[in-house]
């Protein structure tokens, strides 16, 4: 399990520096994924993830206090923002669809925005 929860860990990071520089893709929940996984698996990758100078505070933040940064917030709403355009112009979807969607984006970004910045 441990070489599961490290490999899942390491891709979760791989997705996260990804996300950095694709604004549709969050970087936050990726880096909270992998230091979950790091937990289970590697102290030593745990602790690298913890001290890093741009990943560390992030998390720091969220296992003290479950804070999510304004910024990451931000692009939550522009991604989800984003997605459901291409979803609703891109796609002929149904009435329902477009509902449901957005109803599911919306549940997703109400919980990101109740969390303390």
């Amino acid at each position: 399990m441990r070489i599961l929860f490290a490999t899942a860990g390491l891709f979760f990071v791989m997705l996260g520096v990804i996300g950095v520089f694709l604004p549709v893709l969050p970087t936050t929940p990726f880096i909270i994924l992998a230091a979950a996984c790091f937990a289970r698996s590697s102290p030593r990758l745990e602790a690298w993830l913890l001290s890093h100078r741009i990943f560390g505070p992030l998390l720091r933040d969220w296992r003290e206090r479950g804070a999510i940064p304004r910024r990451a917030k931000l692009a939550a709403l522009v991604g989800c923002a984003s997605g459901y355009a291409v979803f609703w112009f891109g796609t002929e979807p149904t009435a329902a669809l477009k509902i449901g969607v957005g109803l599911f984006m919306l549940a997703g970004l109400a919980y990101v925005f109740s969390r303390p910045s």
